[in-house]
């Protein structure tokens, strides 16, 4: 018999019902959470779905009060992943090509780090403190953020402009 998390890990569509988005918020530790009436999740704290052999996130994360870890696992796209964070966001190792589906705002870090980057499309606009795109396959740094409160750091990639039309108030690592 196939537990719920071999399930998911199969089969890549979002849940559609209240009871599979639950099962699946306790199967992977996620505490604190409202499944509003779209099914998207509010969550006041953390989530950590570090190393859960995940290929994607299938449910629809809204406002996370708290850091929201996805790394080491085997996503290849970020769609599910909260449209707010009040902390950091970090996605590193994983099979990533592309930051479409990524947070909108984020009030700490984000890092992309040691994906299959070619682009910066789909960042978010706004980053309150460093933004981590090293060890990808990046070529230039359009659709940077708009913003950058910390530091920038883009080195092991090859971008050969380092021009950005944006703000970044931190140091530049290239």
């Amino acid at each position: 018999m196939k537990t719920f998390k071999t399930f998911i890990n199969e089969n890549t569509e979002k849940l559609t019902t209240k009871d599979q988005v639950k099962d699946w918020l306790d199967e992977m530790g996620v505490e604190k959470y409202t499944i509003n009436s779209d099914l998207t999740v509010d969550v006041n704290g953390d989530v950590d779905l570090y190393d859960k052999n995940l290929t994607n996130i299938p449910v629809q994360f809204n406002n996370v009060k708290g850091n929201f870890n996805c790394s080491s696992n085997k996503i290849v796209s970020l769609q599910g992943s909260p449209l707010k964070i009040s902390g950091y966001f970090s996605c590193t190792h994983n099979y990533l090509s592309s930051l479409e589906g990524s947070p909108k705002e984020i009030s700490g870090d984000f890092s992309c780090t040691h994906n299959y980057l070619l682009s910066l499309k789909g960042a978010p606009k706004s980053v309150f403190g460093d933004f981590n795109c090293s060890y990808n396959r990046i070529t230039s740094l359009e659709y940077l953020p708009e913003y950058i409160s910390g530091d920038l750091y883009c080195n092991h990639n090859h971008i050969k402009d380092y021009t950005i039309s944006g703000k970044v108030n931190g140091k530049i690592f290239k």
